[in-house]
């Protein structure tokens, strides 16, 4: 290991702080300076507004069923990538981190090209049968789904491959069967990571803007979310109550974090 100097290591921990400082501290704290700025009478003020109270149930509905989704589909890929071999794995693994490399936006197209109701591959049938996939809740809750997958599985991918499957092979060999395995040996020994794919994946459901605005049609009153409430309400020149939305939207991100920070039990210390 290289030794520093002291000078050396002051001057990277100053470029270091600087560094989140300018792109994430300061503008954060604007924006909280800019929600109360006028004491608590903005924040009051946003949340009695109808717009804003039916633009907050609509994120928490899509960022729920988002991460419910996400959560269940994300620990079986990532049995099914570490504990199994099987043609088209690389590509399988490959394809999990494609949300993180294209834009949402782009997200929001295909989709859009796929289930439209009128020139969609699948959506005339699915509308046909009474489900409506674009400009409704099911498009935008398929939308989050795929800008959020990779954030569980790549958190629980790593904690699996560690821990081995010595213990799981001990329980199938006892007379355990997948369901048991799963429950007392596999879902324990990550369940610390797959807490923090949950939370990641949560902050980023609750942050999605561009796919979803493509899905959503951005109906005011119906389809909704707070990201895109807090566009209107800038555009609007009613900066106030796009502040107060954009603090709601970080401090339950930023809580989630924080508890479960609080909530991980320490690691013994050598």
């Amino acid at each position: 290991m290289v030794e520093l100097s002291t000078p050396l290591k002051w001057l990277l921990r100053v470029v270091a702080v600087g560094y989140v400082f300018f792109l994430v501290a300061w503008p954060v704290a604007l924006i909280v300076q800019r929600t109360f700025a006028d004491g608590f009478t903005t924040m009051a003020d946003t949340l009695s507004d109808p717009q804003v109270q039916h633009a907050l149930w609509m994120t928490a509905q899509v960022a729920g069923a988002a991460v419910v989704i996400n959560t269940v589909f994300g620990v079986t890929i990532s049995i099914l990538l570490v504990r199994y071999e099987f043609p088209g794995k690389r590509m399988l693994s490959a394809l999990i981190d494609l949300p993180l490399a294209v834009s949402p936006v782009v997200v929001g197209l295909a989709l859009l090209l796929v289930y439209n109701g009128r020139t969609g591959w699948f959506g005339p049938a699915l509308e046909a049968n009474g489900l409506q996939i674009i400009f409704s809740t099911p498009g935008m809750i398929m939308a989050t789904c795929f800008v959020a997958l990779p954030l569980v599985v790549r958190e629980v991918v790593p904690t699996l491959t560690e821990i081995g499957d010595d213990q799981e092979q001990a329980s199938r060999s006892l007379g355990g069967n997948a369901y048991q395995t799963f429950r007392r040996i596999t879902l324990p020994s990550i369940k610390w990571a797959l807490v923090y794919g949950v939370v990641l994946s949560l902050g980023r459901a609750l942050g999605e803007f561009g796919a979803v605005k493509i899905v959503s049609g951005n109906f005011t009153g119906q389809t909704q979310t707070a990201t895109l409430i807090v566009e209107q309400k800038y555009q609007n020149f009613e900066q106030s109550e796009a502040y107060a939305t954009s603090f709601i939207l970080a401090t339950i991100s930023v809580l989630c974090i924080v508890v479960v920070s609080l909530l991980r039990p320490k690691e013994p210390t050598s």
